[in-house]
């Protein structure tokens, strides 16, 4: 095994559940579930319950491996970064090989159980799924560009489409309108985090775009991306994806989080760092609420008759 991805083993052998659980990075999965369940729900056809729960795990599964995936490869930067290094593995509780055991038969598991379950679209489209997060950005991006989080974020972006896929067995204009939205999400909430978080990054020798470009440069892209979130998260309603209820919902939490990152890019020092703080928390609630607003406004529209 290469030294530069070793790390304590002082405490191997002590892992709980618990530790092998958080391999699959249980924060990310919930967020897969919430997008891949919309995603699913608002899809024109109707799948059998127990198949779409299968749809549904195996996504989680498969988001889980891919976790487990990125965990073993990036064990040696999160053992210098404040945010990672309790981590399982770069604190020695779970041996990096289990890890990475853990994540290809999770990942295996997932994409064959859900070609068998629903169809091979979606099946593909998973695997796509985690091989861009384990390979093309965890492997490639993340250390090699400031744009990783960028094009890394594709990889975010694909559960709601694999379920839609999975009830479907198509890809359609409105799945690519929910991956649009979690897509231009992705930049302005990870940099966010990256404002607050550069020395994190710095140390472990990660191109995060404040530490390459600056933070003026970073902060004007986050205010340029969360313009082009609002944006996207009205193109459901120019589809004829949502209504009025929807619509009115993304207007208001989207005002908010553009005058959000308007502060941020007026901020600098310690009131930046609040801020970007500030903007990373909203946007976790903000991609919560836009999701759920729009099933709402989808069985609003079916049982209300507007």
């Amino acid at each position: 095994m290469d030294d530069s991805k070793s790390v304590p083993a002082t405490f191997v052998g002590s892992a709980r559940v618990g530790d092998y659980f958080a391999l699959l990075k249980p924060r990310v999965m919930s967020l897969v579930i919430v997008t891949a369940v919309v995603g699913l729900l608002l899809s024109p056809s109707t799948l059998n319950p127990v198949l779409a729960a299968i749809a549904l795990l195996c996504i989680s599964i498969g988001a889980g491996g891919s976790g487990a995936l990125n965990m073993w490869y990036d064990s040696d930067i999160d053992a210098v970064m404040s945010r990672t290094r309790n981590r399982p593995i770069p604190s020695g509780r779970v041996d990096r090989n289990d890890a990475l055991a853990i994540g290809l038969i999770a990942s295996a598991f997932s994409v064959m159980t859900l070609g068998l379950a629903t169809n091979w679209l979606a099946a593909g489209l998973l695997a796509f799924t985690i091989f861009f997060y384990a390979v093309i950005y965890s492997m490639w991006l993340k250390r090699s560009t400031p744009q990783n989080i960028v094009i890394g974020g594709a990889a975010g972006a694909f559960p709601p489409m694999v379920a839609w896929a999975a009830a479907t067995g198509t890809i359609s204009l409105e799945s690519v309108a929910l991956f649009l939205i979690i897509f231009m999400w992705t930049p302005p909430h990870f940099w966010a985090l990256a404002l607050y978080k550069q020395g994190d990054y710095q140390e472990a020798g990660i191109p995060m775009m404040p530490n390459v470009a600056g933070e003026q440069s970073t902060k004007l892209q986050i205010l340029v991306y969360s313009v082009l979130l609002v944006a996207s998260t009205l193109i459901p309603s120019f589809i004829g994806f949502s209504h009025l209820p929807y619509t009115a919902v993304a207007a208001a939490t989207g005002v908010w989080f553009v005058v959000l990152a308007w502060q941020l890019y007026r901020r600098t020092g310690v009131e930046m760092k609040k801020a970007g703080r500030k903007l990373f928390t909203y946007s976790l609630y903000y991609l919560l609420v836009i999701f759920l607003a729009l099933l709402g406004d989808h069985y609003l529209a079916q049982f209300g008759g507007f």
